[in-house]
């Protein structure tokens, strides 16, 4: 490392932070969930108008940039080397903001050094970190073997058909980094799955309304059933909530419909479910313990908190686990009522050794038991960059000689662009180690299971970034050295 050269990036970043942290809050205050049945195409008209004030930035920041249908978009030079290019790419899109949130989700507020919003962490602020280490080093004319663009999606968080459109129609970069991960090289990615299981028989009487999730990629906070009213099962149902009282796992409330019960959970990423408290499976668990509603219905309760129970798999004997990338997880994430039958979607990470077709075989088999179907919606492979490529070394041990760790490059169950593109891997800027200071902060701004990617309050960690954004420019000049 280049001691004297760090100083000098330390300096410029210090010098640019206020301004990168109001441009992140830019990109906050839109609410740019990926919507592909709107009438904006193509994710709709938050997703444009969040691509349109990126670019705008870019330009201000005297970039060239480029608009490829409001798919993607680009920020660097007018002429491009694509031989030649490192790409960075980050994502505008966001998961639906979910529940029990104590902020306001896109008005973007900083509290001490936290800058909370849907997006803030994932991944606008890194996608603004990137431009920003693009204006430090030509600020400091820091002189570059390789081309440096910065490209952003706006459908990274729904399946990345924002990426494939691109790719159909536009060149890839020679090499791509994400900055969308933990530090340090994140060298493989698991495979997804997502499909659902749906219900062959009509549905018994007494079930009036039934949902739960907002996201296949995340572990759903809340989830509710509205039953059929009756005195007994509203007498029953409040025993029960008196007994459990303390929990907080439900609640009920009689509507002009019925009785409708709320189950409470924890949101997390699906591709990190633990720790997490399924909502659907506490619905389906409090639900099946009611004497007072049909047999057949207890029974389709029993079945949710089954399929919902556990996290890697166990309950349809698809259990998988390599020394490469670990467990195969399982997360039921949303659950619906449609017309007189019932779906329950499922996101799953497969390890990289895992095949495809034998979990959906198992799920098959699973599904079959409970009279149920099994529908298929996306299988996207693992990826794999060769841990033997020079950069994985590099980018691994300037991380650890600059923070004085001793990581190691992973293979992590997240899912980012690095899966898609060719000759690509992610790296950081998240996973830092945080401070006394940061975790106390931390406490006091934000509630257990609050303040992380994809859970309410969502926040960024405004001096981690800055200085994730100092090694990762000094990483850049140091892929100098490194044939792409």
């Amino acid at each position: 490392m280049d001691k004297a050269l760090y100083e000098k990036i330390s300096d410029w970043f210090d010098a640019h932070s206020e301004d990168m942290v109001k441009d992140i809050a830019r990109l906050v205050s839109i609410g740019s969930v990926s919507d592909p049945e709107a009438a904006e195409k193509p994710f709709g008209a938050e997703c444009k108008r969040c691509l349109e004030e990126m670019l705008k930035i870019g330009e201000e920041h005297g970039f060239y940039t480029e608009n490829y249908e409001y798919y993607v978009g680009s920020i660097g030079t007018k002429e491009k080397n694509w031989d030649n290019m490192i790409g960075f790419w980050n994502h505008l899109d966001v998961v639906p903001v979910g529940n029990d949130w104590d902020y306001e989700p896109f008005s973007p507020v900083r509290k001490e050094h936290f800058l909370i919003g849907r997006g803030a962490q994932d991944n606008k602020g890194p996608a603004v970190g990137i431009l920003y280490m693009m204006q430090c080093l030509r600020e400091l004319q820091i002189p570059m073997k390789h081309e440096l663009c910065l490209f952003v999606g706006c459908d990274e968080e729904r399946g990345m058909s924002d990426l494939d459109y691109y790719l159909e129609h536009y060149p890839a970069p020679q090499l791509s980094m994400i900055a969308d991960s933990g530090f340090p090289v994140c060298y493989g990615e698991k495979g997804i799955i997502e499909g659902r299981m749906i219900t062959k028989e009509t549905l018994p009487e007494g079930l009036l309304e039934l949902g739960g999730g907002s996201a296949s990629n995340m572990i759903p906070d809340s989830a509710y059933a509205v039953l059929a009213y009756t005195p007994e099962l509203e007498a029953e149902v409040q025993q029960r909530l008196e007994k459990e009282s303390g929990e907080g796992k439900c609640s009920m409330q009689i509507t002009e419909q019925g009785i409708c019960i709320t189950a409470h959970g924890t949101s997390k990423h699906s591709a990190f479910p633990e720790g997490s408290r399924n909502a659907i499976h506490e619905l389906g668990k409090f639900a099946a313990s009611l004497l007072h509603i049909d047999g057949k219905l207890r029974a389709l309760f029993e079945t949710i908190a089954y399929l919902s129970e556990e996290y890697y798999g166990k309950n349809f004997d698809m259990e998988y686990s390599d020394e490469v990338s670990g467990k195969t997880t399982c997360a039921a994430t949303i659950l619906k009522k449609e017309k007189n039958y019932i779906a329950l979607t499922f996101n799953i990470r497969y390890a990289i050794t895992d095949r495809a077709d034998k979990i959906c075989r198992k799920l098959e088999e699973c599904a079959s038991r409970f009279s149920m179907k099994w529908e298929l919606e996306r299988d996207s492979a693992p990826n794999y960059f060769p841990k033997e490529h020079p950069a994985v070394n590099l980018l691994t041990g300037l991380y650890n000689e600059v923070t004085g760790e001793h990581r190691e490059s992973f293979v992590m169950g997240g899912g980012t662009y690095a899966r898609k593109l060719p000759r690509a891997f992610a790296y950081g800027v998240g996973g830092m180690r945080e401070s006394e200071e940061d975790i106390r902060v931390k406490k006091e701004l934000l509630r257990e299971g609050h303040g992380g990617a994809h859970e309410p309050d969502e926040g960024l960690n405004l001096r981690l970034l800055l200085k994730a954004m100092k090694i990762y420019t000094l990483s850049v000049i140091a892929m100098n050295d490194c044939e792409l």
